[in-house]
Parts: structure tokens; C-alpha cells; sequence
């Protein structure tokens, strides 16, 4: 078994997450949100974003605005919709539970 490729699975698992936390503190930029990502060591492609951008917002999770850039064409802005913030929290409860059980089931003693 390869753990690179599992490291990868778990990291595309909780990408939808740290995108909306991410965008819970502001609005970003696509190149923006892929630096702070690899800032924080979570590494992302493109070709990985845009696809899961485009899902968030025809979900209704995240909306988008056009504003002129000082360096070449328009840049997209993705912001985060009030259902965009209830499913975060939803997300955000839900990744705390699942920590909760990994952890113990990882640190349980045997009887």
C-alpha cells in the first residue's frame, strides 16, 4: 500500500473544510486561497480547486465578484454565502466528532 496516496485521500477528505474556514475570514482570491492552503502545508492543485469552487457555489455555498486587477485580467473574488456559513458550522461539528472518535479509538487500551 502506498501512504502517500492515502495521506493525499485524507487531505482531498477535508479540502471542502478548510476552504470554507478560509473564506469564513474574508474573501479570496482562487490564487490566494492555494497559497494559504500550501502556507499551512495542505497542498492543492488547480485543477483540484476550481472543480470544488464551482461545486460550493452552484450549491449555494459561496458566491463570487469580478474586480479589476493591476496585473492583467479580472480576478474572481469567492466569498462565503449565509448557507455557506451554516454549512461550515455543520462541517465544523462534524469534523470535531470525528477527531473525538479517532483519537479514541486510536489511543484505546486493550482489556
Amino acid at each position: 500500500m502506498n501512504v502517500e496516496n492515502s495521506k493525499a485521500q485524507m487531505r482531498k477528505g477535508v479540502l471542502e473544510l478548510c476552504i470554507l474556514s478560509i473564506l469564513s475570514r474574508g474573501d479570496a482570491y482562487t490564487t490566494d486561497l492555494i497559497n494559504m492552503l500550501k502556507e499551512d502545508e495542505m497542498l492543492v492543485v488547480e485543477g483540484t480547486l476550481y472543480p470544488l469552487l464551482t461545486r460550493q457555489k452552484n450549491a449555494g455555498l459561496l458566491s463570487y465578484r469580478w474586480e479589476e486587477s493591476p496585473q492583467g485580467p479580472p480576478r474572481k473574488y469567492y466569498s462565503l454565502t449565509q448557507k455557506g456559513r451554516e454549512y461550515l458550522s455543520q462541517l465544523e461539528e462534524g469534523w470535531a466528532n470525528l477527531v473525538n472518535t479517532v483519537d479514541a479509538i486510536r489511543t484505546r487500551k486493550n482489556a
